[in-house]
């Protein structure tokens, strides 16, 4: 009963029995319509004569019949599916749409997406280091406290006249990264970085989203809460002696599948690097700005401006400081085998750094090292490309020459987009060429894209870069090629086997909620013959619902960075209309 009032409370439709309908022909959103968007169907092993209805959940009254659009082909596997669109059906309520005695209930209701916004917000908490997870908030994944990095050292490769080999020092808070249980400033404040741009963009409906987390009756947004928890832990990762800023605080070796309090490694803060200096130079100065005049964090401001600025001087004095873990082991002991995040080229992240540190001092310096940085072509942000998170925040300077090459760059982008979407398979502006299938792509390539898309949007008021924003949501939450929601917690068939500890090692049945999981990889780094063994090598079917999936089953706080930043911006402009 416990599980079902928290699912319920989340806007979950169904965690339990996530594998009831495994064999469903029917590939659709399964959580919520917003009663006027486009709302489409793609439906396997039909033809254009064969029919779908839409009756009514409660009373089981026919209220309509999909319209037939087209019959899409796969490039790769070459199936033939049916596009069928039933934006007719505006009324809030409970709908099922069935076709060859197949079904699939669906919801049509005002902030649609809220629950999976909401959730999203609430995995990070769920996913914090180095506090208890309490009942109140967590229900069934409560936890005692794990990893509270108050006695890490400062590894050999990580030393500084003030800091010697072996040093002591604390550096709690934080989100665990991914399936892992060890924090990256490179993909911390990517994250972050991401998450303020929806923020800075729907500040209104941020202000009002309540999510169940311990600080929810601040002032202060539950959003911006929860990033503090990360900002917090950012701040201890700068070295006070000269501002550069560390790489990454690890164990040697990744841990197993146990539960943070039966970990025992000792944890290092290891190499200062360029790419690590930037980012953090970069969310500093943005979070800065957000956080400027806080009841509830009245001196982070202050201090981040500061950080920021010797980050960012450290960086230009260090231009080759490259993270590069081999090289690094080979020089220093202990050997660090964890995630890298390695990244050779740093010209993006300067210019995030010099851009969020002009906006927020207006000093020329900062602006001239932003326009000699400045990318080409637009690019989907990641976290080994963050040029576009710059990109976003050039576009509220409108009479910037900068601006405006930004603007131009990022809607030459979307139209290109926009162009692929009446050919698609499944009617997305996205995925529809194989290299948009790789690790995370559900993020990069749907998520952010999406938010790219309402970038688009709000520069034009072109209402198709919104549909075609929602049309990547759908893709998401059912409607693709495998036909699972890819949200833990959230549709009718949906991920249960994560590759993340917390989730394995909680002896909870489901996994931890509200977490986007990296989707089809068609690399399949983590195939394993009799262990980890995919059903199909197509690049969108390229996904197993396994433990041992890393590839294409793992998680990570920038995927669910980008599932908040582009629900949440969904829902606020539903709201707005």
């Amino acid at each position: 009963m416990k599980r079902l009032l928290l699912a319920l409370s989340l806007g979950v439709m169904t965690a339990l029995g996530a594998h009831a309908q495994d064999d469903n022909i029917i590939r659709m959103n399964q959580v919520a319509f917003y009663p006027q968007q486009e709302k489409i169907a793609v439906i396997e092993q039909t033809n254009k004569k064969t029919k779908v209805t839409i009756t009514n959940a409660l009373t089981g009254k026919k209220v309509g019949t999909a319209k037939f659009l087209r019959i899409s082909q796969s490039p790769w596997s070459k199936k033939q599916r049916m596009v069928v669109d039933f934006s007719e059906v505006k009324e809030p309520g409970s709908y099922q749409l069935e076709c060859k005695g197949r079904k699939m209930s669906f919801e049509v209701k005002p902030k649609a997406l809220q629950g999976v916004a909401a959730g999203a917000i609430r995995a990070f908490y769920l996913n914090r280091s180095g506090m208890a997870i309490d009942e109140r908030y967590a229900g069934e994944w409560a936890r005692p406290l794990g990893h509270p990095d108050t006695l890490v050292l400062v590894h050999a490769s990580a030393v500084s006249p003030g800091r010697p080999e072996g040093a002591v020092i604390s550096s709690p808070f934080g989100w665990y990264d991914a399936g892992d249980f060890n924090k990256y400033i490179v993909n911390s404040a990517y994250s972050v970085g991401l998450m303020l741009c929806s923020y800075e963009q729907n500040k209104a409906y941020y202000d009002r989203l309540t999510v169940n987390i311990p600080e929810q009756n601040n002032r202060t947004a539950d959003l911006l809460d929860e990033l503090m928890y990360n900002l917090k832990w950012m701040i201890t990762m700068q070295d006070p002696y000269d501002g550069g800023v560390y790489h990454k605080l690890t164990t040697p070796n990744f841990e197993g599948f146990v539960m943070p309090t039966d970990c025992h490694q000792q944890r290092y803060v290891v190499q200062k690097s360029v790419t690590a200096s930037y980012d953090f130079a970069a969310v500093m100065a943005q979070a800065a700005r957000i956080f400027k005049g806080s009841h509830d964090y009245p001196h982070f401001s202050a201090h981040a401006v500061h950080a920021a600025l010797a980050a960012y001087h450290w960086a230009e004095q260090h231009p080759d400081a490259f993270y590069r873990q081999n090289d690094m082991n080979a020089h220093f002991q202990p050997a660090v085998n964890t995630g890298e995040y390695g990244d050779g080229n740093a010209q993006d992240e300067r210019f995030w750094a010099a851009t969020e540190l002009y906006l927020l001092t207006g000093d020329p310096v900062f602006r001239q090292a932003a326009e000699q940085s400045q990318p080409q072509q637009f690019a989907v942000a990641s976290w080994g490309n963050v040029a576009s998170l710059g990109v976003f925040d050039w576009l509220l300077c409108h009479d910037d020459p900068i601006a405006q090459k930004s603007s131009e760059q990022l809607i030459d982008f979307c139209q290109r987009r926009l162009a692929t979407l009446p050919e698609s398979g499944f009617h997305t502006p996205s995925g529809n060429d194989p290299r948009d299938f790789a690790w995370g792509c559900l993020a990069e390539t749907f998520c952010v894209q999406g938010m790219t898309l309402l970038y688009a949007y709000k520069l034009t008021g072109d209402a198709r870069y919104l549909a075609a924003a929602q049309h990547n949501a759908d893709y998401i939450l059912g409607r693709n090629a495998t036909g699972y929601c890819y949200v833990t917690g959230f549709g009718q068939k949906s991920p249960m086997h994560p590759h993340h500890r917390l989730s394995e090692a909680d002896g909870v049945v489901d996994p931890v909620p509200g977490m986007l999981v990296g989707g089809p990889n068609p690399g399949q780094q983590d195939k394993t013959p009799g262990y980890v063994t995919y059903s199909s090598s197509e690049p969108d079917e390229s996904y197993l619902d396994h433990m041992g999936s890393y590839a294409s089953n793992e998680i990570a706080i920038n995927w669910n960075a980008s599932l908040v930043a582009l629900f949440g911006w969904l829902d606020a402009l539903e709201i707005a209309q």
